[in-house]
């Protein structure tokens, strides 16, 4: 099996790595048909197992599996982090782990630093995305990983951060009640332009669009990926994309970004 892949165009450090799976090259019997890599959704375990081990023949370090809730919740990503930790979003320095994401309309969000010191993802769902009090998933992400430190590299700025935005349900697709649209703007006023009256008390939203938005709130302006048209549409693309809002019965695309080990420094030659 050779797992079809999406990579990002992203001006990352050349040690910082990065892919997004489709939903072809797997295993998987339909409706899972054919790369679902989520264990949770009632797929064979089996062939969800050869999937992962699929993904990780395509990914030179290990893919760390959350347990994803809908919520804020971020965690540092070591060696002895095993799957199933419950969070939205992590973050590492340490070379041969995968930052992962798993997702079936929900937006995968993966940033890094120019420096190429550390990878961190986010699963942004609308309610993680909005999270409490102006504090969703990205901020808190982007709280953890701007602390970073390494040796002898000065701490990441928000105008250091790359973000690359991969599929999800499109802004002609993601059809919200009222309180959706509310949440938003109650936090970001101009979030209203990302909603369109679609009658009936409902409303189509741009769920990229609000995702861009708080990132440039952050500072985070170095945005790429998913523009909100309909090749990044998860509902729109059903031979690439798994979709939970248009199948019910869904399999699970994942996001990885990794860190590589930088090359080794040249030896200094003699004049």
């Amino acid at each position: 099996m050779t797992p079809d892949v999406l990579r990002p165009a992203w001006p990352a450090p050349p040690n910082v790595r990065a892919l997004c799976t489709t939903r072809a090259g797997g295993c998987s019997q339909a409706p899972y048909d054919s790369l679902n890599l989520g264990d949770h959704v009632g797929d064979d375990p089996q062939a969800v197992a050869a999937n992962r081990a699929a993904l990780r023949r395509a990914v030179p370090a290990r893919p760390v599996f959350l347990t994803q809730v809908h919520g804020i919740g971020v965690v540092p990503l070591t060696e002895q982090t095993r799957d199933g930790e419950h969070a939205d979003a992590c973050y590492t320095q340490h070379v041969g782990l995968a930052c992962t994401i798993m997702v079936a309309d929900c937006l995968p969000v993966l940033l890094t630093n120019r420096q190429g010191t550390w990878v961190a993802a986010a699963h942004a769902g609308w309610r993680g995305l909005v999270g409490q009090e102006g504090v969703g998933v990205l901020e808190a992400l982007l709280l953890r990983a701007l602390a970073l430190q390494s040796p002898g590299v000065a701490a990441s700025r928000p105008a250091d951060v790359l973000a690359w935005l991969g599929p999800c349900i499109g802004p002609s697709a993601f059809e919200v009640g009222p309180e959706v649209r509310a949440a938003f703007c109650a936090d970001l006023p101009e979030a209203a332009d990302r909603f369109k009256a679609k009658g009936q008390g409902k409303w189509l939203a741009d769920l990229a669009g609000l995702a861009r938005q708080r990132l440039g709130r952050l500072g985070v302006t170095e945005v790429h990926g998913n523009d909100g048209t309909a090749p990044w549409c998860t509902v729109g693309n059903p031979d690439r994309f798994f979709s939970h809002r248009r199948d019910r019965v869904s399999g699970r695309l994942a996001a990885c970004v990794w860190l590589n080990a930088p090359p080794p420094a040249e030896p200094l030659r003699a004049p």
